[in-house]
């Protein structure tokens, strides 16, 4: 594979994104959701490009982060429980409520599985097996259990004002939901796309 094409879909993803991101911030129903909420993109970009050269993922990888960065960005523009989608299965499915930011958490699991299932094959000794799975879906959980914590400190610092941000809808086990939504998704991720990735890997 020449290095042309390699960077060839990982460039076309993150002109993409650019595109959505500026779509994103226009109107959005809150200004400083829409940049809490987009932050994690801005500030991925610069790293992933800053990286590529030396340290290129599979375009799965890049595939699933540009996938992880969509659902950010919409979820930004509209707010998490506004989202159209979710009101779409709310009616869909009759769910009590907007399950978009179950689906967020749901990929908050399930694409940094597959990143630091990559990283770990690559720069560890660790081999596929089970501490790689029991070690990747810790990763997954210190991420999820991370970006609960910035809730908490947006929900002290800001107060009512965070409540677009946290997208709570009034469930008192939001957080507990949002954890559990992830470690579905990190388990997911590696049930069902570990022998694809091995394969990518492999082309390296």
């Amino acid at each position: 594979m020449t290095r042309t094409r390699s960077y060839r879909e990982p460039l076309a993803l993150l002109a993409l994104a650019i595109v959505i991101l500026v779509l994103s911030g226009i109107g959005p129903y809150d200004r400083a959701t829409w940049l809490m909420e987009v932050f994690p993109v801005i500030l991925a970009a610069p790293v992933l490009v800053a990286t590529a050269r030396r340290f290129p993922f599979t375009s799965l990888v890049y595939r699933l982060i540009f996938l992880h960065a969509v659902i950010l960005m919409v979820g930004g523009h509209y707010t998490y429980a506004r989202v159209p989608l979710g009101f779409w299965l709310q009616d869909a499915l009759d769910l009590a409520r907007n399950h978009y930011d179950r689906i967020g958490h749901f990929v908050q699991g399930f694409v940094p599985a597959i990143i630091a299932r990559e990283i770990l094959l690559r720069r560890s000794p660790l081999k596929p097996g089970k501490w790689l799975f029991f070690l990747v879906v810790t990763v997954s959980l210190s991420i999820s259990a991370s970006y609960e914590l910035v809730e908490w400190a947006a929900a002290v610092i800001g107060g009512s004002a965070a409540d677009e941000f946290l997208g709570t809808q009034g469930d008192v086990w939001d957080t507990q939901w949002d954890m559990f939504m992830a470690l579905l998704g990190a388990l997911t991720a590696l049930i069902v796309l570990s022998r694809r990735h091995d394969r990518e890997l492999a082309r390296i």
